[in-house]
């Protein structure tokens, strides 16, 4: 009988016996044992429906290893839901995903530093930022790093973001008298930063992990973060952002010759970062295009429709037709519209010559950011294009003061830079390879009268309209700031450029704005 019970049951049980085992193993296998793994994402710029597949990575993978995730700068603007909510939608979608840490772009200061510290302050933002700083008293705005647990280990999060933004973003750090009030470290970045490293080595972390919103290259003085590295000492991983560029996993070596590594999605969410760190310390990265995740987080899903609904009837509303697609990237992915004319820069400055009788118009090529595709434009599809709160202004500028300007602009040409020209009312030829005023020949002002264009005359002075930030708001590098205002806070460009389309062209784009019209010749 017990042979036999032996024979029927034995294996059965053998088997079973051995799963609960295995099972038992697996489930008592120490905690510190398990990988860390953080989802990192920059330049996001309002493309808000990514968010909910990056959730559901991260909660697919946080059955098997510790997972966080961090956000390197620029969501709060750049499209349609941030310009209409001015960054509330944004970080109502942020605050849903449960970030570790987020850092500070550029365009965090678009809506001004006190809405910034408000709408922080009021959604509870875990933000990290050692270099903003109050002018006089050196405190610090934000922290300057979080701490993060992960079983036994901890990791260091630090923010730093662009001194850059102090020219860019000027409203932000300038009281209207143009006193500085606030900084960014700009003289003492890297004593500041090594000094934050320092700290948190102190207190036994890990791992430090910097969330930059520095870039790799710089169109004038300001520090990048492969600059930065070279610099510094105790920094793990640089998870950048500001340049837009895809870099999946670069080697920079800090100033004890041990490697750092590097990472950046690109932008507007066409990626999300993968941060690996193994039990045994071994750190790696990578990139996972955004469109090979089908899985959506459910809360983060809910948020976005309510968003939806609440924009859909203003976003859908169609403004006009056009049979001619407006582009702002070359076959290469550069941004057309910081180095060259382009058919949107030419339809938008001659908007803001139309709305305000200005004989010149010019428009920073960093204040278009979407196309317009062939078809239907609506309300939503052109303050993508268009999506800051940029009002008009008309300002008078004498003919010599119009060459330093295009100096200043088309500087780092044929290197990308926000502050190009896109222009209205007057030609020029660009010699790329010149250097100082030779760079800029052939200017010519357009007679309305007569449609011809006729030299510039040095010493006349010209109407121009552009928009505020061009004008005090730290675009055009500054060239404008001491211009005498004619008028300002005209309207929205974003709204000149709707009544341009509408009431001026009927509706439908003509055939004219199919081509650039060399208003920028290049040599």
């Amino acid at each position: 009988m017990k042979d036999s019970m032996k024979k029927s049951f034995g294996p059965k049980y053998a088997v079973v016996w051995c799963m609960l085992v295995l099972a038992f193993m697996f489930s008592c296998t120490p905690l510190e044992h398990k990988s860390i793994v953080i989802l990192y994402e920059n330049d996001v710029h309002c493309n808000l429906n990514n968010y909910a597949r990056m959730k559901a990575l991260a909660n697919a993978i946080g059955d098997t290893a510790w997972v966080g995730m961090t956000s390197s700068g620029d969501y709060l603007h750049g499209g349609t839901a941030g310009a209409i909510s001015e960054g509330h939608y944004i970080l109502d979608v942020m605050r849903e995903m449960n970030y570790d840490a987020i850092g500070l772009g550029n365009h965090e200061f678009d809506f001004g530093l006190a809405h910034l510290l408000n709408i922080m302050d009021e959604k509870q933002m875990p933000v990290v930022s050692l270099n903003l700083r109050q002018m006089h008293t050196d405190s610090l705005l934000f922290a300057p790093y979080i701490i993060r647990q992960y079983g036994k280990r901890r990791v260091a999060f630090l923010g730093v973001v662009t001194p850059e933004s102090l020219v860019s973003e000027a409203y932000s750090f300038y009281d209207k008298k143009g006193t500085q009030l606030y900084n960014l470290c700009e003289n003492n970045m890297v004593e500041v930063v090594q000094s934050t490293i320092d700290k948190v080595r102190g207190q036994g972390v890990d791992y430090v992990v910097l969330l930059s919103h520095l870039g790799e290259a710089s169109a004038k003085k300001f520090i990048t973060s492969t600059q930065l590295i070279s610099q510094t000492h105790g920094i793990d991983v640089v998870l950048d952002g500001h340049t837009h560029s895809r870099l999946v996993c670069d080697t920079v070596m800090n100033s004890r010759g041990e490697a750092v590594l590097v990472s950046q999605t690109g932008s507007r969410f066409k990626n999300v970062g993968k941060l690996l760190i193994t039990p045994n310390g071994h750190i790696s990265t990578e990139l996972i295009p955004v469109d090979s995740l089908t899985d959506e987080d459910a809360g983060v899903r809910a948020v976005l429709d309510s968003i939806d609904a609440r924009m859909s009837e203003v976003i859908s509303e169609k403004v006009c037709h056009s049979l001619y697609p407006m582009d702002i990237l070359d076959a290469n992915g550069r941004q057309l519209v910081r180095y060259r004319e382009t058919c949107i820069g030419n339809l938008v400055t001659d908007a803001f010559r139309a709305m305000t009788g200005a004989q010149l118009a010019v428009n920073n090529g960093g204040g278009i950011r979407a196309p317009l595709v062939a078809g239907d434009w609506t309300y939503g599809n052109i303050v993508d294009a268009l999506p800051y709160n940029n009002y008009l202004t008309l300002v008078k500028i004498k003919g010599n003061k119009l060459v330093e300007l295009l100096l200043a602009t088309t500087s780092n040409t044929p290197m990308e830079d926000g502050q190009f020209p896109q222009i209205s009312g007057f030609r020029f030829i660009l010699n790329e390879k010149a250097e100082g005023e030779a760079r800029i020949s052939s200017l010519e002002i357009l007679d309305d009268r007569s449609g011809r264009y006729k030299p510039v005359n040095p010493d006349a002075e010209y109407t121009l309209c552009t928009t505020d930030y061009c004008v005090t708001g730290g675009g055009m590098y500054g060239v404008l700031r001491d211009a005498e205002i004619l008028q300002e806070n005209i309207m929205l460009y974003n709204q000149a450029f709707i009544k341009y389309v509408t009431e001026y062209l009927d509706g439908e784009i003509p055939e004219r704005y199919a081509k650039i019209q060399g208003r920028i010749q290049t040599k």
